[in-house]
Parts: C-alpha cells; sequence; structure tokens
C-alpha cells in the first residue's frame, strides 16, 4: 500500500503546496502594495477566512458540496475501486480527478496562510532606500514590484515554504482519512491504531530526514534568492 500511494501522493502535497505558495506569495504582497488594483483589497476578507479553516473542515464542506450534492467528482479514494494501476492516460486521469477535491482543501486554506504573511513584509521593504532610488530613477511600478519588492520580501516566505515541504513526507493526515485517500498520512494513522511501532519510527524518520533535505536546499537557494546572501570558507 505505502509503495503504491507514494508517487502521487507526494505528487500531489508538493503541488498544491508549491502553488499556494506562489498565487498566496503574490495576493499577499499585492495587498501589501500601494498600487495594486482596488479589487484587491476585497480579497482580504476572503483570504482571512481561508486561513482560519482547518484542512478537514474545508474538505468536508467540499465533499458534501461536490461530491455528495453536486455529485462531479468522486467520494473517496486515490482512483476507482477495481481499477489497476498503470501509467496509461486514463489511469492518470481517474486519478487527477480523485485528488481535486483533496488538493482543493490544502491549496485553499494554505492560500490564505501565505497570503496574510507577506503585506507585512511588503510594506517594510517600500520604505527601503532602493525603492525609492528606483522610484526617482523612473521604474514603472510592476518592474518595482516584481524585481525589486517580491525578491526582497520572499525570504521570510522562503523558509515557511522549506518547513512546509518538509512536511510533505508525513502528508495531510486529517484530509487523508476524510477522503479515504491513500497516503503516507493514511499509513501512520492504520499503523498508530495497530500498534505498528516500527512503521511509525520509520515515517516518523522519513519526516525527519524529509524537514533536513528541504533545509539544506534553502540554504542552497538563498544566495539566489538574494545575492546579498554569500557563504565563505574561513
Amino acid at each position: 500500500m505505502l509503495a503504491e500511494s507514494l508517487p502521487w501522493t507526494i505528487g500531489l502535497l508538493v503541488t498544491t503546496t508549491v502553488l499556494a505558495f506562489a498565487v498566496g506569495t503574490i495576493l499577499g504582497a499585492l495587498l501589501g502594495w500601494p498600487n495594486s488594483p482596488r479589487f484587491v483589497q476585497y480579497l482580504f476578507p476572503p483570504l482571512l477566512t481561508l486561513s482560519a479553516v482547518p484542512y478537514f473542515l474545508l474538505g468536508l464542506l467540499l465533499l458534501y458540496i461536490f461530491a455528495f450534492r453536486l455529485k462531479l467528482l468522486p467520494l473517496f479514494g486515490g482512483y476507482t475501486p477495481g481499477t489497476f494501476p498503470d501509467l496509461s492516460l486514463s489511469f492518470a486521469l481517474d486519478v487527477l480527478r480523485h485528488s481535486v477535491l483533496p488538493a482543493a482543501s490544502i491549496l485553499l486554506s494554505s492560500l490564505g496562510f501565505w497570503a496574510l504573511g507577506m503585506p507585512a513584509t511588503t510594506v517594510s521593504v517600500e520604505g527601503e532606500d532602493f525603492i525609492t532610488f528606483g522610484e526617482a530613477c523612473g521604474l514603472r511600478g510592476p518592474t518595482l514590484f516584481f524585481h525589486y519588492v517580491i525578491r526582497n520580501a520572499l525570504l521570510p516566505q522562503t523558509t515557511s515554504l522549506a518547513l512546509a515541504l518538509g512536511q510533505v513526507l508525513s502528508g495531510a493526515l486529517l484530509v487523508e482519512v476524510v477522503f479515504s485517500y491513500p497516503g503516507i498520512g493514511t499509513v501512520l494513522y492504520h499503523s498508530i491504531r495497530q500498534f505498528d511501532y516500527f512503521m511509525i519510527q520509520g515515517i516518523v524518520f522519513t519526516v525527519v530526514l524529509g524537514f533536513t533535505f528541504a533545509t539544506s536546499v534553502l540554504d542552497l537557494i538563498y544566495p539566489v534568492i538574494n545575492p546579498r546572501i554569500t557563504y565563505q570558507s574561513r
């Protein structure tokens, strides 16, 4: 079960985490940017609400609306029961269809978290001297926003992203339980119920390795994000 569920579960969680990070960071930066379109300011209440709703509660709501009432998406599982996993296009589409609701619950909840963490950092960057200098040199608003404001306000968000990616291998446990989605979180849940200590230790150790790998990658990409950060040997 673990070997079969590992590839698409990790892919689902990584994709939703990175997508929520990208969209939420841009929306949060727009909330703190004085020259952003007016409609962006109306996004703050929905984003605040999404950040306060837990993954599993939002998953139950999506499950009731889109699977139980509208019957647009499947109720449970990672693919249709009785289907043999293979590399065909039909199976990939079936897996994608079953992953829409779990991914949406994680994506929407994470979106508010990433968006609310960005406006304060954006406002602090706007007061820096290089922003004033860029405006004096005649740089246009989009150039300042994307090349100077976001890039310098991104460091705290990037640290949080590395920690979030480190939790990918543990899975969104309650989301997987709600949707009966075959993932590592579900395996951990059943291992705890069955007192399978060896499996629990293996999954926890893998999560620790995931955190270590994510923070190591973060240390390597910090100089790329901000050239002022350099590593020198003494």
